[in-house]
């Protein structure tokens, strides 16, 4: 049996081809490798090479590459946010924390002076009241929770108690000075109207019906809380007069005059009150 030097002699040299691309094999190394049969008949799933003049799959391109991406990106970032906090640090850059912060604008008129007059009052006394008012405005036979408006407030307020000098007379003063004595006629304290400490009142609580909602939508009542504060004034000047304040301010008025009478050498100081 005659030897076939073409199919057992293995293939010395490689078909030269293009990077990317490749032409298929020859008949005569198909007839000697046999793969030309081999991919004919393939079966499917099989991916044979392509056809003349078709172009290899570039190879994939390796993850490392996009590593590098991925961390140049954050480094770059780490470096701006970096840059921003240092010039906010500095005071270049506004605070940026809450883009919805409270503003507070105060578009105020300068204080106008209406008037300026002296006094001639000895603050002789005064007294810190505290006074509870529920108001409340409703209509009769309207349930409450139709047509109400009630408010509980707490106030705070102080009244004064002062004997005023300006209003004496000429003769008010009487100086005997046989036995160094004095005579003083003065008026009957009085009382200030009390005046609310609003750091020390508030509301407590506010009630309003359907109706007054509604209309509160439309519709506002500046007064509404100006009633209130005069309740409070009102109830507190009336607790004021019957509190004593009076009688203590005219026996600390008798104490300075008498003090004041003394140091300028009289031994005697009597003092009375005109009626009220």
């Amino acid at each position: 049996m005659a030897e076939r030097r073409d199919v057992d002699d293995p293939t010395r040299e490689y078909p030269a081809y293009e990077r990317g691309r490749a032409e298929p094999p020859g008949p005569e190394q198909d007839r000697r490798t046999g793969a030309g049969a081999d991919r004919a008949e393939s079966g499917p799933g099989v991916a044979g090479p392509p056809g003349p003049g078709a172009a290899w799959p570039d190879p994939p391109v390796g993850r490392s590459g996009f590593a590098r991406l991925l961390i140049f990106t954050g480094v770059v970032f780490v470096v701006l946010v970096a840059a921003c906090l240092g010039l906010r640090a500095a005071h270049v850059l506004p605070s940026f924390d809450n883009p919805f912060s409270d503003k507070k604008t105060d578009r105020s008129q300068p204080v106008l002076l209406q008037s300026m007059r002296d006094l001639s009052r000895y603050v002789a006394a005064d007294g810190t009241f505290q006074v509870i008012v529920d108001l409340q405005e409703n209509k009769e036979n309207v349930p409450d929770f139709l047509l109400n408006q009630r408010t509980l407030f707490v106030g705070s307020g102080t009244v004064e108690a002062y004997v005023d000098f300006g209003s004496l007379a000429g003769d008010a003063v009487t100086i005997n000075t046989d036995d160094n004595s004095v005579r003083i006629t003065l008026p009957a304290p009085q009382l200030s109207p009390a005046a609310l400490d609003l750091d020390r009142s508030y509301v407590v609580a506010e009630e309003r019906g359907l109706l007054n909602r509604i209309g509160d939508a439309f519709r506002t009542d500046p007064g509404a809380q100006q009633r209130v504060y005069q309740a409070a004034q009102q109830r507190i000047t009336e607790a004021a007069r019957g509190s004593g304040l009076d009688r203590r301010a005219r026996e600390n008025t008798e104490k300075m005059l008498t003090s004041l009478f003394a140091r300028l050498g009289y031994t005697s100081v009597a003092i009375t009150y005109a009626n009220p």
